[in-house]
């Protein structure tokens, strides 16, 4: 379990992290979602003892990161896939964490197999590619077997088959108990493999709740409607006092409505409909109209070759 209790972090006049109470639990992969400049990646680094908060608390199974022993048996974590000496193979990397933190010198050819490679275990890292790093930072993170895993961006480089690969591999750490914290910003990915969610804007909490009830309270439903006969059956639905959008391609759409209402109507008025049918928002539609306010870096649609100036200094994004 990861816990954070007004978790805090402030760079000068800049509030990374502001307040920030949440409980990652076990048992479930949590989603952790946020804009560019959200804090994600500042709260990671807190959770792991990299950064100091200005204030507030966070614990890893009920302790501080720093005063855990043998902390890789503990969490493992993938921050940043490139953040390896690349003099070193892939099996001496893996062997000096394990040496650190008390760890069999079986478990390194364990995860280097677990992760596909083996073939590769020889090689520097430096010859790697980002897929290849993203194996060996999963492998490493997954080196001390312990209960509480936290990866950021976990499946950038990789190709499908090691996309769908993570994606089968958190969700077997969640059910044997393990808590999965990941951050990504790939929604149609998160979207398949998160249970929970925790969103954050501009340091603060916006969201702490199940990836159902997330889409279904941010999300926008509609009914879809296509007839051969769209004047009829909108002088039908307007006497039922029903609000129909045009959407384009000879499609209508009632926000909010119900299907059976529309469908029933449209038999009793002796309308033929070709399509009937419910459009619930996906998650990153639901993500985008939560953080519209909370959104730091805006891209404009500028045409090529002119620079839109921000009107403030770049900062980190996290």
């Amino acid at each position: 379990m990861i816990e954070l209790e007004g978790l805090t972090k402030r760079y000068g006049e800049k509030l990374a992290v502001n307040n920030l109470t949440v409980t990652v639990r076990p048992g479930t992969v949590t989603g952790f979602l946020g804009p560019n400049g959200a804090g994600k990646s500042t709260t990671m680094r807190m959770i792991l003892g990299l950064d100091r908060p200005t204030c507030g608390a966070v614990r890893v199974d009920g302790r501080p990161y720093r005063g855990l022993r043998d902390p890789l048996t503990r969490i493992g974590a993938l921050l940043d896939a490139k953040d390896v000496h690349g003099g070193r193979t892939a099996f001496h990397h893996l062997l000096c964490l394990a040496r650190s933190n008390g760890i069999p010198t079986g478990r390194v050819h364990e995860v280097l197999d677990t992760v596909g490679l083996t073939a590769v275990a020889r090689k520097k890292a430096k010859g790697f590619s980002l897929g290849m790093s993203q194996r060996l930072g999963i492998a490493a993170a997954l080196l001390g077997d312990p209960r509480i895993l936290m990866f950021d961006e976990p499946v950038n480089g990789l190709d499908p088959e090691g996309i769908h690969w993570i994606r089968g591999l958190m969700k077997s750490l969640a059910a044997q108990g393990r808590t999965v914290f990941v951050s990504s910003h790939l929604m149609s990915e998160m979207a398949l493999t998160a249970d929970h969610l925790v969103v954050i804007g501009q340091g603060r909490l916006l969201a702490d709740t199940s990836m159902t009830d997330f889409i279904a309270r941010n999300a926008r439903t509609c009914v879809r409607i296509r007839t051969p006969q769209r004047e009829r059956l909108l002088d039908v639905l307007a006497e039922a006092g029903i609000t129909v959008v045009e959407a384009g391609g000879g499609l209508l759409e009632v926000d909010g409505g119900k299907p059976e209402q529309v469908g029933e109507l449209a038999a009793r008025h002796h309308v033929v409909l070709h399509e009937l049918s419910t459009r619930q928002s996906s998650l990153e539609e639901a993500f985008m109209r939560l953080t519209a306010e909370s959104v730091e870096y805006h891209a404009h649609a500028d045409a090529p070759g002119r620079a839109r100036s921000a009107g403030r200094p770049k900062q980190k994004e996290s």
